[in-house]
């Protein structure tokens, strides 16, 4: 691997509201002969894209949605990134607070490592016609919105179909999602650097729905069925919870794995297993320490 010498920072300021940490870091690394570069994270598309030419890693300060959205934003620069969590739970953003000194001189010594993390791609189609295409770190939902009723979703797999679903909606979730909505809705635990696809029933009026693990090779398609004329505009797709776009009855999502991964820098000896526990498990932690 080779040295870091040009790092940005990515703050979301409603973590950071005095920009303490941000400061911190900042004069930290100028102090170890680093360039520096601090943005806040919804100002990224405001700034010169050359401003970010030979960035050897982003320092993303907030919670998980803040380090998916930078994944978003970067996507396709093959920029490492890691998470100083400033939020609650913070799974994505490994580093805590207090640990964010050492983090640096880790960096800076080149004690880290990097994980591929696949992105899923997903294209939106009404009446035939693409309205929508994003890419997704962590999941693309489709789900009912407002007060609407049950929405009815068929999920076909490479062409085939699969099962046709009512209820809240479908998560399709890469394996670094697994431990998001996909969880909540009793989907399967993912290790993060497989490479695998997944698609859960969310609150499904039926027995026997079930999550579904496909290769990442696999095309998925969700196409909206028709169940009432008040359905129209009344079910959604977002991607990671931060793009939507309203669906009408037989939209379309097109989703498959992207062509593009996020790079994920580790500078903790911590296993993604030991993070599980610690962070979303349900039994004491203490024992295993």
């Amino acid at each position: 691997m080779s040295a870091m010498d040009k790092f940005c920072i990515i703050t979301n300021i409603d973590k950071d509201k005095d920009l303490a940490v941000t400061n911190l870091i900042m004069n930290y690394l100028q102090a170890k002969n680093k360039v520096c570069l601090a943005v806040r994270a919804m100002c990224i598309e405001e700034i010169d894209n050359t401003a970010f030419d030979g960035t050897h890693c982003l320092l993303v300060l907030g919670g998980d949605g803040t380090l998916i959205q930078a994944a978003r934003d970067f996507v396709g620069k093959n920029i490492p990134l890691i998470g100083i969590n400033l939020g609650t739970l913070g799974f994505l953003t490994s580093v805590e607070k207090e640990d964010v000194t050492a983090c640096l001189d880790a960096l800076i010594a080149d004690d880290y490592a990097i994980e591929n993390r696949m992105m899923i791609e997903g294209k939106v189609y009404h009446e035939g016609q693409i309205i929508k295409k994003s890419v997704a770190l962590n999941d693309i939902i489709v789900t009912r919105s407002g007060f609407s009723r049950i929405v009815e979703v068929k999920l076909f797999i490479n062409g085939k179909l699969v099962d046709i679903y009512n209820g809240d909606g479908i998560i399709i979730s890469t394996p670094t999602g697994s431990t998001g909505y996909n969880l909540s809705a009793g989907g399967p635990v993912v290790f993060p650097e497989t490479e695998l696809i997944l698609a859960t029933p969310i609150c499904s009026h039926s027995l026997s729905a079930r999550s579904i693990v496909v290769s990442a090779s696999d095309e998925i398609v969700i196409e909206m069925g028709f169940r009432k004329k008040t359905q129209k505009e009344e079910a959604i797709v977002t991607f990671d919870g931060q793009t939507s776009i309203e669906l009408s009855p037989f939209d379309r999502v097109e989703i498959r794995k992207a062509a593009v991964s996020a790079r994920t820098i580790k500078v903790s000896g911590r296993s993604f297993y030991e993070i599980l526990r610690s962070k979303i498990g349900s039994f004491d932690n203490q024992k295993y320490k």
